[in-house]
């Protein structure tokens, strides 16, 4: 969804700036951010997720 929400705050900022209306320049400033945090969030996790198999690895040895 991150990369929706980029895409379509993008959009929603760019038709602000061209009509000039400030609330919906905001909203898709807002959208937009919000995709990069869920972008963000996701990287994150994933390299939690790794980290998490990485350590269980390394328990399965020890315990072996």
């Amino acid at each position: 969804m991150g990369f929706l929400d980029r895409l379509l705050g993008r959009g929603k900022k760019t038709a602000g700036e061209m009509t000039g209306d400030s609330s919906m320049k905001s909203e898709g400033m807002h959208q937009e951010q919000q995709g990069m945090a869920e972008d963000r969030a996701e990287t994150a996790e994933g390299m939690a997720q790794a980290e998490r198999e990485k350590a269980a690895e390394h328990q399965a040895e020890r315990d072996s």
